[in-house]
């Protein structure tokens, strides 16, 4: 418990790093979540990460998997300056659900947002994240290590060379094809997305930025994971074989297609048929 006008007794002391936005909050619940079961208050039982576990699994049991994972991984860093590394696994949580794919009315409005930033490199950049994540399915940091040189053309087909030279290949889906073509071509060496010097290993690098594009209160949302999820909702509308999407999402495991298969209409969402469909697939 945190002491009226005082310091959280959990971030005291030279060996814990200070709350950051993420680890202020996550403090004050694992402060409240121990008071509540008669926990003491002090540091070192506060960073027990039997403690964080009991907090992460129980007392954040109706929030997101995200946030669960991402308030757990504060307390693990403070932890770990504390107490040294974990002796264990962190208990897995169930996955996310997918959010929903754009419609084609939201894609062309958010390429029309993309188009009215105010000056040529933020424009580029917001257009980036439309085309190569619809368009290619591109997670946040295969997006941000982009290059333009990762890109190439043979005759129509426009392909994207993720995650570096032992990364996938991916094709970029037809409809954004020419402006990922266009897009690369002018980056030439450089990054297609915030070209010039940029602290890139920050993890809401590409967040930050979506949110502060210039935009209409009415206009969507743009996300890079509801942009990976239309191009893979896409894909398997089409019916692209599970073999072959796995390869150009990264994704490891057929079940693990099943978040974003209740998204589309005809396609059975069970995690059994998609792995089913995956081995008849792989076999032909």
């Amino acid at each position: 418990m945190v002491p009226a006008g005082g310091k959280d007794p959990a971030v005291a002391g030279p060996c814990v790093l200070p709350a950051s936005s993420v680890t202020a909050p996550a403090l004050r619940g694992l402060s409240r979540f121990a008071q509540r079961r008669g926990i003491p208050a002090g540091r070192e039982y506060l960073l027990d990460y039997d403690v964080i576990e009991a907090f992460c699994v129980a007392g954040l049991a109706g929030r997101a998997p995200s946030t669960r994972g991402t308030y757990r991984s504060a307390l693990y860093r403070l932890a770990e300056t504390a107490n040294g590394p974990p002796g264990q696994r962190p208990t897995p949580f169930a996955g996310a659900r997918a959010p929903a794919p754009y419609s084609p009315a939201e894609r062309a409005e958010l390429a029309a947002v993309a188009a009215a930033q105010r000056d040529a490199t933020r424009c580029s950049s917001a257009l980036a994240l439309v085309v190569f994540g619809i368009g290619a399915g591109l997670r946040p940091g295969e997006l941000v290590a982009l290059r333009g040189k990762d890109v190439t053309r043979h005759g129509g087909q426009v392909t994207v060379q993720a995650g570096g030279p032992g990364g996938r290949v991916v094709p970029v889906t037809a409809d954004y094809a020419g402006r990922a073509w266009e897009l690369a071509r002018r980056a030439g060496s450089d990054f297609v997305f915030r070209p010039g010097p940029a602290d890139r290993g920050y993890k809401n690098f590409v967040t930050n930025f979506a949110l502060g594009l210039a935009a209409d209160p009415a206009a969507p949302r743009l996300s890079l994971r509801r942009a990976r999820s239309t191009f893979i909702c896409g894909h398997l509308a089409a019916g692209t074989s599970i073999p072959v999407l796995l390869a150009i999402t990264g994704i490891a495991e057929a079940g693990s297609l099943a978040r974003y298969a209740r998204h589309v209409a005809g396609i059975s969402s069970s995690t059994g048929a998609l792995r089913a469909r995956w081995r008849a697939e792989r076999t032909r």
